[in-house]
Order: C-alpha cells, then sequence, then structure tokens
C-alpha cells in the first residue's frame, strides 16, 4: 500500500476516534436553571395599595377600600412584555404590606375587600392567564415580612405563609419562580401593634421545610433569595452584576437579610460549591412601585441596553420591573421605553460578522472534530470547542476575511460542564497587526464586551487563565 494512502488512513482514523469529553469542572447548573439562564431577560410586576398610596413600603394599616384602580389590563402587560423580548413574569402577589391581590380565604385582607370588580377581582389570576395566553411563564412574589399581620414574629405565622404559598401553587400554577427578599421585620401596624418587631432570618421561617413544601408540589420550580437555593441576588438594585461573576457561592452559612453579604454576591465565589447564579432585579423607574412624579424619569433605551450589558452580558439574567399604574395599565412612557430598548438590541445584534467565518484554534481535544474550533460559529448551543486536559491557554483565532468594523464581541461557555474561564483578552487585526481591544474575567453563561469601533480582519480570543481546559460554545461579533 502506498505511503500517503497508509498516512491519510491513519489521519482519518484519529479523526474519527471516540475522544472522552471533559469532566465536569465544579458544580454545574440543573437543567431548569439552565432553562432560567437562556430566558435572558424576565419583568417583575409590582401593584398593591402602595400604587394607591404613592408610598414604596406600605406600614400595613392600608384599607382595602384604597386598592380601586379603574380597570387591571393583564392583557395589556404581558402583551407589551412578549412584544419586547421578555420570557417570564413574576408578580408581587403581596408585598410587606400584607394586601393579598388574590382572594385568599387566609386573611380579609385582600383583594375581595376592596371596591375593585365589586369583591370578584383576582390580579393573580388575571396575570397567570395572559401568561399562558402569550406564553410567558409565571412567578410569584410572597413577601415574607408581613406588617399587616397582628402574628408576625410568631410561630402562627409561619403556617399563615406557608397556607398562602400552598395556595398560589396549587391555584395559579405553573410557577417558575418564586421570590422572596431579606427585608424582614421592622416597624409595622401588625393588627394595631403598632411596633417594631424582630426576627431571627436564619431560624424563624424554617426555609427549607418551606420550601420542601412547595417543590413538593412544583417540582420544577426556581427559589430566588439572597442566598438561593437555586438564584441568588447580585448585590445592588441598580443592575450592575460585578465584572467578575461566578455562578457559584457556598450557602451553607448565607441567608436572606444576612448583613454584610452585597460583595460576594456580585461577584459570586470562584470556589464556591453550589451552582446559584445571580439575577439582577433593577426597576424601569427610580421606585418599585408606580408614581406619576416619575412619569418623566422612566429609564430611556439607551439606559436600558447599558443595564442589558451589565446584567445579560455579564451571565446573569434581568428582571426588570414594569409598575403598572394606576388606571391599571403600563404606562405609555414605560412602554415607549421597552420598544426602544428592543429596537436598540435588534440593531446592534442584527448581523453577527462571525457567522460565515473560519476559525481556527491553537489545540483542539483529541485532534477531534467532535471539539472543533468551527463549533463555536455553528449557532448550536449543544456544540463546543475544548482543548485537551492540560491545556489551560489556548487561543481561538476568527478569519473574516476582509475588513470588518467591529463594536462588540458576545462568548458563552458551555456550562454544562461548569465555568471554567478565569482570564482571557481579545485582540483584533488591525495595521497589519495584532492590537489589544479588550480583557476580562468570566465568561459563564454569556459574556458580551463592548470594544472602541475597530475595523479588523482577524480576532484572537486569547484565554490565559482558566480552572479547566476551555469549554467555549459560542463566539459572535458585532
Amino acid at each position: 500500500m502506498r505511503l500517503d494512502i497508509v498516512l491519510f488512513t491513519g489521519l482519518l482514523a484519529g479523526a474519527c476516534a471516540q475522544v472522552t469529553p471533559p469532566a465536569p469542572a465544579g458544580p454545574v447548573p440543573t437543567e431548569r436553571q439552565l432553562r432560567w439562564h437562556r430566558m435572558e431577560r424576565n419583568a417583575f410586576i409590582h401593584f398593591t395599595v402602595n400604587t394607591f398610596t404613592d408610598k414604596e413600603w406600605g406600614y400595613g394599616d392600608e384599607s382595602p377600600e384604597v386598592f380601586n384602580p379603574d380597570t387591571i389590563d393583564a392583557r395589556q402587560w404581558v402583551s407589551v412584555l412578549k412584544e419586547t423580548g421578555f420570557k417570564g413574569v413574576i408578580l408581587t402577589c403581596k408585598h410587606h404590606d400584607g394586601f393579598c391581590l388574590w382572594p385568599t380565604k387566609y386573611s380579609d385582607h385582600n383583594i375581595s375587600h376592596s371596591p375593585y370588580a365589586g369583591g370578584k377581582g383576582d390580579v393573580v389570576r388575571a396575570v397567570a392567564d395572559a401568561c399562558h395566553e402569550f406564553g410567558l411563564q409565571f412567578g410569584v412574589y410572597l413577601s415574607p415580612w408581613d406588617r399587616n399581620r397582628a402574628d408576625y414574629a410568631s410561630p402562627s405565622y409561619i403556617e399563615y405563609y406557608r397556607n398562602q404559598l400552598t395556595e398560589l401553587f396549587t391555584t395559579y400554577g405553573p410557577v417558575f419562580e418564586m421570590w422572596f427578599d431579606g427585608a424582614n421585620g421592622g416597624d409595622g401596624f401588625y393588627g394595631g401593634a403598632r411596633e417594631k418587631r424582630r426576627i431571627d432570618g436564619r431560624t424563624y421561617y424554617d426555609w427549607p421545610n418551606t420550601l420542601k413544601l412547595i417543590r413538593d408540589i412544583e417540582p420544577e420550580v426556581l427559589f430566588f433569595s439572597d442566598a438561593g437555593p437555586d438564584l441568588r441576588w447580585m448585590g445592588n438594585e441598580r443592575g450592575v452584576m460585578g465584572e467578575t461573576n461566578w455562578c457559584t457561592i457556598t450557602p451553607d452559612t448565607l441567608y436572606a437579610g444576612k448583613p454584610g453579604l452585597n460583595s460576594l454576591l456580585n461577584s459570586g465565589a470562584e470556589n464556591g460549591t453550589h451552582w446559584i447564579p445571580g439575577e439582577t432585579d433593577v426597576s424601569i423607574r427610580p421606585g418599585w412601585f408606580y408614581h406619576a412624579s416619575e412619569d418623566d424619569k422612566v429609564k430611556n433605551p439607551q439606559r436600558l441596553f447599558e443595564i442589558y450589558l451589565t446584567s445579560v452580558g455579564r451571565g446573569s439574567t434581568l428582571l426588570l420591573n414594569m409598575p403598572p399604574s394606576r388606571e391599571g395599565v403600563i404606562h405609555e412612557n414605560d412602554v415607549a421605553a421597552l420598544r426602544g430598548f428592543q429596537a436598540l438590541l435588534d440593531s446592534v445584534f442584527a448581523v453577527d460578522l462571525a457567522a460565515n467565518a473560519s476559525v481556527s484554534a491553537s489545540n483542539t481535544r483529541g485532534r477531534n472534530d467532535s471539539y472543533a474550533a468551527k463549533n463555536v460559529i455553528d449557532s448550536n448551543p449543544d456544540t463546543y470547542w475544548a482543548t485537551d486536559d492540560k491545556v489551560l491557554n489556548a487561543t481561538l483565532e476568527i478569519d473574516l476575511g476582509e475588513a470588518k468594523t467591529l463594536n462588540f464581541v458576545e462568548l458563552q461557555e458551555y456550562i454544562q460542564l461548569g465555568q471554567r474561564i478565569k482570564a482571557f483578552h481579545i485582540e483584533a487585526w488591525t495595521d497589519n497587526q495584532w492590537q489589544e481591544v479588550a480583557k476580562a474575567t468570566t465568561i459563564g453563561y454569556k459574556r458580551i464586551l463592548r470594544i472602541a469601533p475597530v475595523t479588523a480582519s482577524k480576532v484572537r480570543i486569547s484565554f490565559d487563565d482558566a480552572k479547566a481546559c476551555p469549554v467555549i460554545s459560542s463566539v459572535k461579533l458585532f
């Protein structure tokens, strides 16, 4: 047999040989967490008696009579969100004031005792139905703190809270996310006591058993709080996730409301024991509830785009608050801002310049096509480029074929095998030389880097440090 045929046959056999995929590096997301990552943008809806008293936090002594919108057009809320790219809605079913937006059988402090719809209204039902109609996921916020309840801070309140959670999950499900925060205890009405009450946030709610109760009803629900267990707060309400953002933390000593957590929550922990990614919550207005005085203070499309870059663009999911007005609709200024925001996203990310490029890598796992560099531009989230196990420093080079102007670089890790990249930098081939245009630390589910506009025919991404061999599923250039 001719020597060239023997060599070719050997190479072909090597290319087709089975190569073991990389082992997971550290914690990895569950299937429901992975689905959440892919949602990218969800909406918060704050609506209660505060909308009508012009407060942010109700004291708990508000009469249900003050809740009296002309109408509640939940279809308008959800249809606008659908139109502008949102995938889920989380409704404040009960805020700290204790007023319930559904006719709960466990308290009179609810919508059935308000003038709205002759006492027959149910905002939770309206929003859940609208989500089902328009294909969005439905989630609930039920404040653990209740400034109305006379028994808050006593054991009987925990029974009440669990009863209401059970009522919500069995009546309005399926529910994709349950949201609760660290505002727990302080001054309130408390059935007329008008006093301050303190609770031990570590133990009072007995969260393990409370959450088990709900998980038994809704196995796929995601629990959000400061410490998870599924999703974590990211430490501020400005919409700014840390430039370094690990999706892992160690939650054994964490609990909702624990002081001094913000820095850890904003960056995560490189060697955290659990996959608990950060969710970025921020309001489109200065406040969380609607106030007419803020109609001219709605974040404009450019500001929303900046928040997108510091949330989704840093591996988080954006939870943008859209508070309905006293008329029961999303205000026209907010709607216009959302539409402008979506138009900006559509414009900036319209054309992926890497889609038809050629890609090469300094190392390919086992020299096997299953892990080839071309996988990063094939638009398939289930394929990826990977290096050999011992290769932690490697490069990807994208040849555009001709000079093109670049403004953004988007990268994604194949997080099903864990978050790995610790540092990388990007260079552009311009003026017959490589010029560094960006550098960063973590990638995770998605990283979007804005670069000063540069005209280049090639882009090189160098992975400088990693916990394990790089596993990159996507690179896009805009």
